[in-house]
């Protein structure tokens, strides 16, 4: 199974009634705002997910913007969700792709193994003129999925610090040189680090590239597999996104850092590399 769903699939997924989770991961820089989106048009049949609260533990200068979320957290939200242990979940955001990256990719790190992102998320299906939906959406099922929490690699700070393979930044070329910083404390980036912007893995339309196409681009960082290959961004939206594009082309298996600049810029000890 592909880790990404067509929006023309999805649509006929939906309209034949198949059975599965559709998970609207939307976000607004305004409390509530998230929701409000979610109630003035989201996916016939999906269910409204709150990435800061579902997605993510509270942040810290020892931990990062978006750490790991608590399990227990995590499983109230996959009871107000009614994941079954086998349940086909498909997330989408709202067409830049982060948040659906992180959410396909928690879910994945929570145990769930059937995870799907809607390719181009909202704004493909929007693009199609397919049905939306208002209103507070639908009931969920009962739930009997327990989270697993990591069932995918996760690397610390300490992992970082003491690496033998490569250090993967999926930040934009500007962050990653240290020529333009508006989230975190400092500019730069891990030393030894190499970059592959998540930008690059990408259409202009922000769908996947062809799977040919991603591992390319990691092969001219010199990343051929996943295996000794750890990935970090901001906070570990982008990079999630990221490891998502290196398992549909092939080459999964690499190990996030969740905490990844927000949490490394934060302690002065830590060196920078800038250029």
């Amino acid at each position: 199974m592909s880790i990404i769903v067509s929006t023309t699939e999805l649509n006929d997924n939906i309209y034949h009634g198949r059975k599965q989770t559709v998970l609207a991961v939307l976000w607004g820089p305004d409390e509530g705002e998230g929701y409000r989106l979610y109630r003035k048009g989201h996916l016939p049949t999906a269910l409204y997910c709150d990435p800061t609260a579902a997605l993510a533990g509270l942040p810290g200068s020892g931990h990062g913007r978006n750490p790991l979320p608590d399990p227990h957290q995590l499983q109230a939200w996959f009871n107000k969700w009614g994941l079954q242990e086998n349940s086909q979940v498909v997330v989408y955001d709202d067409g830049r792709g982060p948040l659906a990256g992180r959410a396909w990719w928690t879910l994945r790190w929570a145990g769930m193994t059937n995870v799907q992102i809607l390719d181009g998320g909202l704004a493909a299906w929007n693009e199609q003129s397919f049905d939306l939906v208002g209103g507070p959406g639908n009931f969920a099922a009962n739930a009997n999925a327990t989270v697993a929490p990591h069932s995918m690699p996760v690397s610390t700070l300490e992992d970082v610090v003491n690496r033998t393979g490569i250090l993967v930044d999926n930040r934009d070329a500007l962050r990653f040189a240290g020529k333009r910083e508006v989230l975190d404390l400092k500019a730069g980036h891990i030393p030894g680090a190499v970059n592959v912007p998540v930008r690059d893995l990408l259409n202009e339309d922000r769908t996947f590239r062809t799977p040919e196409e991603i591992r390319e681009r990691f092969a001219r960082a010199g990343v051929s597999s996943g295996e000794n290959v750890i990935v970090y961004s901001g906070s570990g939206n982008h990079s999630a996104l990221a490891l998502a594009a290196m398992e549909y082309a092939g080459i999964g298996g690499a190990s996030h850092y969740v905490g990844g600049w927000s949490q490394w810029s934060a302690n002065p000890r830590n060196p920078v590399e800038r250029g």
